[in-house]
């Protein structure tokens, strides 16, 4: 049938993190180019549980490019050879008929496996969490212009609130350095006026978290703003050290 695709797939299955894992092989076959990559999963599912097998585990939520949970390492790179898009949002299009595709979960040691193609990313979570809370005045809300913030600034903390946490960076990454995402989460703040109470104490305990948590140090090779889907820019890296630094040589004096 004109359209339709015949796949050999390499899925990688482990029951959980204590155990090894291997690489399976599956044949799809009648794959529709107009399928998003976890639609095509979800048909290998379906006709795994049809024949009474376990189906292949994976994370997804929104399927619509938007909270970063359907993260697989698809031929060697995070979300799949396009750029600028997740997982969900990869069509089969993307792909030739005939076509071996190798798909893996993150390898990270600060993202371990849970089953399959899924892994906990709680690690992330952690260090935003040690940023703390943002000090606000309650009452009444303000009018809309009543906080007056520089255009490049308002369009720079967009732009790294635009980050998901899907975890590309650090799989990404020959050192698994989660620099990228925590320079996103402390420049969406450190921008604005609304974040300048705790600016130079989050900078230091969300580094201190992250490290903590065991990703790797940057290798300033580029790979994570090349893999990551919403193009987050390295620049926040730079701020990111920039902010820490100011932190630690407020704290000393």
């Amino acid at each position: 049938m004109e359209g339709n695709m015949n796949l050999t797939l390499k899925v990688w299955r482990q029951k959980n993190a204590n155990t090894e894992g291997n690489f399976e092989t599956y044949d799809v076959t009648g794959i529709s180019e107009d399928m998003s990559f976890l639609e095509m999963f979800d048909v290998l599912n379906e006709r795994l549980i049809n024949d009474g097998k376990e189906p292949i585990a994976f994370d997804h939520d929104c399927r619509e490019g938007i909270c970063g949970m359907c993260s697989m390492y698809i031929n060697g790179s995070p979300h799949g050879p396009k750029r600028g898009v997740t997982t969900c949002q990869l069509h089969m299009r993307s792909f030739q008929s005939g076509e071996t595709i190798t798909v893996e979960p993150w390898r990270a040691s600060a993202f371990p496996v849970v089953k399959d193609l899924v892994v906990n990313r709680s690690s992330f979570d952690r260090i935003i969490a040690a940023g703390g809370f943002v000090s606000v005045n309650t009452g009444n809300a303000q009018d809309a212009n009543a906080l007056p913030i520089p255009k490049e600034n308002a369009d720079d903390a967009f732009a790294a609130a635009a980050c998901i946490g899907c975890g590309a960076c650090v799989a990404a990454c020959k050192n698994a350095s989660a620099m990228l995402f925590t320079s996103a989460k402390i420049s969406q703040l450190s921008l604005l006026p609304q974040g300048q109470a705790e600016r130079l104490i989050r900078a230091e305990k969300m580094v201190a978290q992250m490290d903590a948590e065991g990703f790797g140090a940057c290798t300033n090779t580029g790979a994570c703003e090349a893999e990551c889907p919403k193009e987050i820019s390295l620049e926040n890296i730079a701020r990111m050290n920039r902010e820490y630094f100011g932190a630690v040589v407020s704290s000393k004096g």
